[in-house]
This record gives structure tokens, sequence and C-alpha cells, in this order.
């Protein structure tokens, strides 16, 4: 019998998390097919002399034991757990098991291959001062509010618990409900519509479904009273909602880290993974696909042939490749998906203003956050990352701060069609006019560009079922990850839907119907009980 072959468009998260699988569970080889020439999709690593840029931050966090020990196995954890492949899992259901850093795991300062445990900090920056994201209920948000716009904000809060919004038809009145108009209108419309470029009121309530489901003041007030007693470090942290967790393990050299790792053990074990290299054409029939023809980096093609085709590549870009085309209807909706597309700019400084001129080695203490919200309306810069809080490797010169100005943008508007260095001037302006650094104190600089980066929830969105009815007829195609689904996945979501593609692969049940489960309802990613 001849060896079978899967086909993978894409070299994420999902594609290259599906790729090990089969390397490493069957005999099935896979053929990795991406079009960039990076490991990781939107979780690599852009290494610019020695600084790294992790694209839109990814913290290493989940609900699911299964992706936490796959990640672990991976890399290893700081101290903690096995130094080497092949010994004891980590068990991460134990929630009062708390991570001991003196035990025998590896070395950062001595060993690349290695996962950081490292504290969450998120804080929202809000007329010119910093709040904590969420917005805690303390005497330090109350103080910076002042009396007059707290009162405002929790009598609105009261208005939206007693008067909800009903139907909740869009995410202004998802949040409204969840926060009352007030606080909205405060700390969530305009960074949100700044990442998606329409008002609150024009987005589905589904995205808020899926993104912040359980957080709500309720329990954001859980989880600070919760903190107060709470002793020790649960990476788990199983019973918080993902939004409020506290830590999270991140790769020594960030998130490509881990994924270029993974792309090198997938060729190691008899897979193949091209880089450069696109799908133009996908040809079906009798209800399966059946070869994929590609275009390489020489624009040389050919066709690979398959019996599993797994697919994380856009829709509108798999549904316009089908062969024959897919139906008029069809085409139209995916056509007409809409997404935000990405921009970062990369600026190594001397010195940060925001902590009073603070520089990389005093970052952490003064200004210890990974992101921070700009939810400042005069500026169009959405958020900040500091890449020395979220490893200190990922800088070259540990004097020096390193950090990301993330924009979303259309591909083809105003700033994404800007050339590089006005691009640059640009955002160093809107940061010396919100406070946050001086224009002198900027050393080098970097603007890096991803298009689809966010699929959106608008436009033809209402009728993506049409699309799923239509894919769903080719037994053999597994639509996966964000882009694949055309889903707001995180990056443990698009694992799982790899892991459950290759389990019905291997069991020989058809679990195509499941993948849409995936982060589909409040308990998405967390094992069940029975097992």
């Amino acid at each position: 019998m001849s060896q079978e072959t899967a086909v993978i468009i894409g070299a994420g998260p999902a594609g290259l998390t599906a790729a090990y699988e089969l390397v490493t569970r069957t005999n099935i080889r896979p053929i990795v097919i991406e079009a960039s020439g990076f490991a990781g999709g939107i979780a690599r690593t852009i290494n610019y002399k020695g600084n790294r840029i992790d694209i839109g931050g990814h913290r290493f966090f989940s609900k699911s034991d299964r992706v936490m020990n796959w990640w672990t196995r991976i890399l290893p954890i700081q101290g903690v757990g096995r130094a080497v492949a092949g010994q004891t899992e980590i068990s991460y259901q134990n929630k009062r098991r708390h991570l001991d850093l003196a035990a025998s795991g590896p070395d950062p300062e001595l060993c690349d291959d290695v996962m950081l445990l490292r504290p969450r900090v998120s804080r929202i920056l809000y007329g010119g001062q910093f709040f904590d994201y969420p917005i805690k209920p303390s005497t330090k948000t109350l103080a910076a509010l002042g009396w007059v716009k707290s009162f405002k904000l929790a009598a609105s809060y009261a208005k939206g618990k007693l008067r909800p919004v009903r139907p909740e038809r869009s995410l202004q009145d998802f949040l409204t409900n969840r926060f009352g108009y007030e606080l909205y209108a405060t700390f969530f419309r305009d960074y949100t519509e700044k990442v998606w470029g329409v008002p609150c009121h024009a987005i589905p309530a589904e995205w808020g479904a899926q993104r912040i489901k359980g957080l709500s003041v309720s329990a954001v007030v859980t989880h600070a009273l919760r903190s107060i007693v709470r002793r020790g470090g649960d990476v788990a942290q199983k019973g918080t909602e993902t939004s409020l967790i506290e830590q999270f393990l991140y790769p020594k050299f960030g998130p490509g880290q881990l994924w270029e790792k993974v792309a090198a053990l997938v060729e190691a074990r008899g897979g193949k993974v091209h880089y450069h290299t696109r799908v133009t054409c996908l040809r079906q029939k009798a209800a399966a696909i059946v070869s994929a023809d590609v275009e390489g980096p020489d624009g040389a093609r050919r066709t690979l042939q398959g019996e599993h085709f797994l697919s994380s590549m856009p829709v509108r870009d798999l549904v316009a490749g089908l062969a024959p085309e897919a139906p008029p209807n069809v085409r139209e909706v995916a056509l007409e998906l809409p997404y935000r597309d990405f921009i970062t700019v990369g600026l190594l400084l001397r010195r940060l203003r925001l902590g009073g001129g603070v520089s990389g080695l005093e970052l952490r203490e003064k200004v210890p956050d990974n992101w921070i919200y700009v939810q400042e309306p005069q500026v169009k810069v959405g958020r900040l990352q500091i890449f020395n809080n979220w490893s200190p490797y990922m800088v070259a010169d540990p004097e020096t701060v390193w950090i990301g100005l993330e924009y979303f943008v259309n591909e083809g508007d105003y700033l994404w069609s800007l050339c590089d260095d006005d691009m640059f001037r640009f955002g160093v302006s809107e940061l010396v006019t919100i406070g946050v650094i001086d224009a002198d104190a900027v050393l080098d600089h970097i603007v890096i560009r991803m298009p689809k980066t966010y699929p959106a929830y608008f436009g033809s969105y209402d009728r993506f079922g049409e699309i799923r009815d239509y894919l769903g007829q080719f037994r053999n195609l597994f639509p996966l990850g964000r882009n694949g689904m055309h889903r707001y996945n995180n990056q443990d979501h698009s694992m799982l839907t790899a892991m459950t593609a290759v389990d019905g692969i291997i069991a020989g049940i058809d679990v195509r119907g499941k993948l849409w489960d995936v982060n589909a309802d409040r308990d998405y990613h967390e094992e069940r009980k029975s097992g």
C-alpha cells in the first residue's frame, strides 16, 4: 500500500500543528505549502539587527491541557518540569500545583530552547493616564477618573443591568449590557473602532460573544478578590477568564522560535515545508479534492496529489482557487468577506518618556506592560508593544527600549500606502503627541506590513453559512485556523482545529463539523471532567 499524502496549505500554528501531529502519530506524509518565507503565520518573529518583533503579540496560554503540554514538549519551561523531551509531562489539571522556578528545568541563560514564565501586564492609556486592563474597581481608578466621572460610570452600569438592550444585535449592545454605556464609551469604543475601522454598532454581537464572552464587571471584581488571597502562581489558571490571566509562557526568542522548531521537526521526520510557494488551484472530483497546483519561488508550477487537504489559507482565496469554480453565490460571499490588515512600526529607543525617561534596564520596574492599549482618540495608533517586557532576549542591547506601534488598517488605504520612511515619521509624531517618547530618543526603526491579519465579522459574514455548506461537500477538505475558517481565533484555538482534524483522519471518522465547535461556546477548549 502506497504512503498517503496530506497537502497542508499554510505554515502557521494550524498548518504546522497538523503536520507535526501527522509525522508523530501516522505514516501520512505532510507537504506544507507556505506563501511567505517564514514559519508561524502571524505568530512569526521578525529579527531586525538582533531586535525581535512579535507580530501582534502571542501569549502562550490555554485552558487546554493538550495544547499546554504540546507547547512544552517542544520548548520546556524554564526551571520547571523536564529539561529534555521525553520525560513525564507536566500536569496542568491540578489547580493547586504551582510552578517552582528553582526546579530542574533549563536555565534560559544557558539554553535557548526554553519557555519563559512571564507576568501579564496590560494597561490602557487614556487622557494621559494609565488604567489597568481590564479596568479594576480600585481607589487608584477612582482617583484617576474623579468622583463625578466615576459616579456617571456607576450609574450607567446600573442602568445597563436594570434595562439591558434586547436583543443584542451589535458589539455596542453587547458591551453596553455588560459594562454600561459610559464605561463602554470611555474604555472600549475608540480602541475597538481603531481595530475594525467601523463603528461598534456595525459589528455583530457575535464578535464579543467569541472574544470576551466571560469578561464582565462582576468577573473583574471576583478575580480581584481572589487575587488578594491567592498565593503562588498557577500557570494553568483554569478558573480565570482569559482576559484576566496574570502570567503566561513565552519562547525565549518570541513565538516564531517555537514554530521554526516545529517546522524543522516536521522535516526531520520526513515531511516537507515549501516556502515562497503558493497554491494556485485546488482540483476536485466526486466530492473530494484530488490535487493542488502550486507555484514555487522560481515561478515553476507543479501539481501535488494527495488524499487529505488541510487549508489555513484565507477563505476568499480558497474559494477563488477551486476548480471547477464554486457556485456564484459562494464566490460572491467569499469575495466580500472583510479583513483588517496590520502595520507594526518597530522603534529602537534610548529611553521611553513614560515612567520619567526610563531606559531598558529600568523598564520592567517602571513600565511593566507587555501591551499598552491606546484609547487616545487624537491618534491612530491602537496599541503599543514593549518587547523588552515580553522577553529580555528580544532586545540586542538591554540598555535600549524596543517597542512596536500597532496600526489596524485596510490594505491599500492611506497608511498602508505610505512609504516606510513616511510611516515611521507618522508613528514617531503620534507618540510624541501623546507623551510616550521624545523624538530625539529614536535610534532605529523598521516598518512591517501584514495583510489579512484579522478576519472581520461584518460585510458578507452574515452569509458565511453558504461557504461552510459548500466546503462541507468535500469529504477530505479541512478548513483550519484563523484565516482558514474566517474566525478570529487565538493561537491555541487554531492548533485545536488542527488536532481535531488529525484525530478524525486517524480514527477514520468525519470530524469536519467539530472543527467549527472549537471556540464556539464559553468552554470552547476546557477539558471536560468526564475525560
